[in-house]
């Protein structure tokens, strides 16, 4: 740690480089040591302690990791959790049934009694961070090879994290910073009986959709609310009736005090992915492949599904969480792409490059050390261009086929019955019932028909033959006359996944021969062995890419420049901070940094599956009926703007004032600072928040849902 902080401290005070106030994704345990002057300039009233302590109870106590990736907040005595509503849309979903829409009608618990709960959610809290980055390369040495460094590195890791969680319940994961130069052990606790609460009707929790996804001006009332439940000795547990509202050991206070252009905003959350060392290299590939692949495959498999969903209320409900998880990212790298030209990222980062270059010829020990970095990640990036484009497409594809995807369900069975093993038979076959029986609720035949059809066409128009899997030419070319079409057809004729029934009929009396015939197995067999293989050929590379970025980041940390004090998001804890702000996206055009309910009714569109609203919204904002909640300046406030670094993964991270009260939730990003994953841009990156006094009026006025504010600690 004394290491680390030394050379964070000579990048920012030692070369005099100044730190844009708002950048950075910052590690709670150096917080103390980098950030907190300039906060308190900001306007934070807090110490250190009061944000991270392992003392005392501190505002990290009330941050949770929200299912698999997202972030949320406690928000009462009772543990009662706020977060996106597209954080808890798969959640939604699942309880949503034609007779009861909670994706179109909203669900609002009125007692404990009516929670919902749900299978697999989670509400993971930090325990503590530590620096074992000694612990961790102890036996490294710096003749190793890549391969035997990483194995040295897995060996100390895993035993550092036996020991965390030895005489306790804890959970531990040590992770790589600085691009596996440093290693953090990161310490938690998971609860498993997390119910629904209450969300509002989609038309207002996801108005706009894909058209106001990422941009701003934002008019979405994006938040849903969970509770996480404990044994009645507090201890985490699985879902029972017996079980009691959690304790939490802090909780957020809520403030529904006017917010003004300047204040001070601090953001808590577990941000999942950031590539802001990349070199020209890496960003030209995702201009290249990632990009262009995903925009073209996503949009054709959605326009299939978004067809069908329009047409039938159930397939709506079937497909809206799939729908949604695909579109978030393909509308992401639209407008990253477009972000990353615009503003010229790949010349910026050819320039750095220019200088890394100039200042490694200069000594003999920094020739020695980084001389080849950027020629070992040029020659791995170029090396494996074909293949990353290949597995591109097999994974997006793939998504797009999903009767394919339930073959990895049988493994198992095929395995039992080569075996003659009847109780492991049993067991598989109890399995694939559970399972599939959860995948066939959300499966509408004839829409997968047209999705597999479109992809395998697409795969093998866009592919080089060389990558096409086995089955197109033994198969669809030999027996089908090329005709995809018939081959998918018959498939769904012949399968016995095509339909529940079906997949029934065959566990009642699971014969071997049956299931390695079927035509999914044999596709995604064939499928899977194409992919080992490219995923083969193109690993020669890894070793190279991997040293390369370790040392280039390494190297970058030597020179100093300005944006080498905080390592690269990982859907660990950090914290952000900034200010309330406007921005000006282009010549004459200017944003105000809030957004109001009648702007909401002004994009309303009868009828519409983005822009229709519920006639209750609409009456309610006619009349002025703003309750408590409402502006002093006459209205009712819906989102704001902050400078605040956030990313994928802080969805539904509390924003809070300088006080550690909540004052909103983060859910998405600006349109204009799309390269901000790769490249922070300080006068376009804005965060967007829903302001949580729309929070409290959609479930107080408009929903009626008083008993869960009155649950909540409110500052006026």
């Amino acid at each position: 740690m004394k290491k680390l902080l030394s050379i964070l401290v000579i990048l920012i005070l030692g070369f005099g480089i100044r730190v844009k106030a708002d950048e950075g994704m910052w590690l709670l345990p150096l917080i103390e040591k980098l950030n907190m002057g300039k906060m308190t300039e900001l306007g934070l009233k807090l110490s250190a302690e009061d944000i991270y302590s392992l003392n005392k109870a501190s505002l990290k106590d009330a941050i949770i990791i929200f299912g698999g990736g997202c972030t949320g907040e406690i928000v009462s005595s009772q543990g009662l959790i706020l977060t996106n509503h597209h954080c808890g849309y798969g959640s939604i979903q699942a309880h949503s049934s034609v007779e009861h829409d909670y994706l179109r009608d909203g669900f609002w618990a009125k007692t404990k009694e009516e929670e919902l709960p749900n299978p697999n959610l989670s509400a993971t809290f930090l325990i503590r961070i530590e620096d074992v980055t000694g612990q961790v390369l102890a036996n490294v040495k710096q003749e190793m090879s890549e391969t035997d460094r990483t194995a040295a590195i897995n060996e100390a890791r895993q035993a550092v994290e036996k020991k965390a969680t030895e005489g306790n319940s804890y959970r531990a994961q040590v992770g790589s910073f600085y691009g596996g130069n440093y290693f953090y052990l990161l310490v938690y606790e998971r609860y498993n009986d997390v119910r629904l609460v209450g969300t509002p009707p989609q038309s207002i929790g996801k108005f706009g959709s894909d058209t106001d996804n990422w941009e701003w001006p934002r008019h979405t009332v994006d938040f849903s609310v969970f509770r996480v439940y404990t044994a009645p000795d507090g201890k985490a547990a699985a879902y029972s009736l017996k079980n009691i509202p959690l304790k939490p050991k802090h909780y957020l206070p809520v403030s529904i005090k006017d917010l003004n252009k300047g204040d001070f905003t601090m953001i808590l959350g577990y941000p999942g992915r950031t590539n802001r060392y990349m070199t020209s290299y890496e960003v030209k590939e995702q201009l290249q492949i990632v990009h262009p692949d995903r925009i073209k495959i996503r949009g054709i498999k959605q326009d299939i599904w978004m067809k069908d969903m329009q047409s039938d209320q159930k397939i709506n409900i079937q497909y809206s969480s799939k729908y949604f998880g695909s579109s978030n990212y393909w509308k992401y790298s639209i407008g990253q792409k477009s972000s990353l030209e615009k503003l010229y990222v790949v010349s910026k980062k050819e320039a750095l490059e220019s200088q890394f270059n100039k200042w490694v010829v200069a000594t003999p020990d920094r020739k020695a050390k980084y001389g080849e970095v950027l020629n070992m990640i040029k020659t791995s990036i170029e090396g494996r261009a074909e293949y990353y484009n290949t597995l591109q497409y097999i994974n997006e594809c793939m998504q797009g086929c999903e009767l394919l995807s339930l073959n990895r369900m049988v493994t198992g069975l095929i395995t039992a019955l080569k075996a003659k093993d009847t109780q492991k038979v049993s067991e598989e076959v109890a399995k694939i019932r559970t399972n599939s029986s959860d995948f066939y609720k959300d499966y509408n035949a004839s829409t997968d028909n047209k999705s597999i059809k479109a992809m395998l066409k697409l795969y093998r128009s866009d592919v080089p033959a060389k990558f096409h899997p086995d089955f197109f030419v033994n198969v669809v070319d030999k027996k089908y006359k090329g005709n995809i079409d018939k081959f998918v057809d018959d498939m769904f004729a012949k399968s016995i996944f095509a339909s529940e029934t079906k997949l029934n009929a065959f566990l009642d009396k699971p014969v071997l021969k049956n299931i390695e015939s079927d035509p999914v197995v044999l596709t995604t067999t064939s499928i899977y062995k194409t992919a080992a293989d490219v995923s083969k050929a193109s690993s020669q590379f890894d070793e190279g890419l991997s040293t390369g970025k370790r040392l280039w980041i390494a190297a970058l940390m030597e020179m100093a420049p300005e944006k080498t004090q905080y390592p690269d998001a990982n859907f660990s804890m950090r914290l952000s901070y900034g200010t309330i702000k406007d921005y000006d996206p282009r010549d004459a055009v200017t944003y105000k940094y809030y957004t109001t309910l009648q702007g909401v009714v002004d994009k309303y569109k009868p009828g519409d599956y983005e822009f229709d609203l519920p006639k209750q919204l609409i009456d309610l904002n006619n009349k002025k009926e703003y309750g408590r909640y409402g502006s002093s300046k006459g209205y009712m406030p819906v989102c704001f703007l902050t400078t605040n670094d956030i990313t994928g993964g802080n969805s539904g991270s509390p924003v809070m004032n300088g006080n550690g009260e909540l004052i909103g939730l983060a859910f998405d990003g600006n349109w204009e600072s799309m390269s901000g994953d790769i490249a922070y841009e300080p006068e376009l990156q804005r965060t967007i928040v829903v302001d949580i006094r729309c929070v409290l009026w959609v479930m107080d006025i408009y929903a009626g849902a008083k008993n869960l504010v009155d649950e909540m600690t409110i500052v006026q």
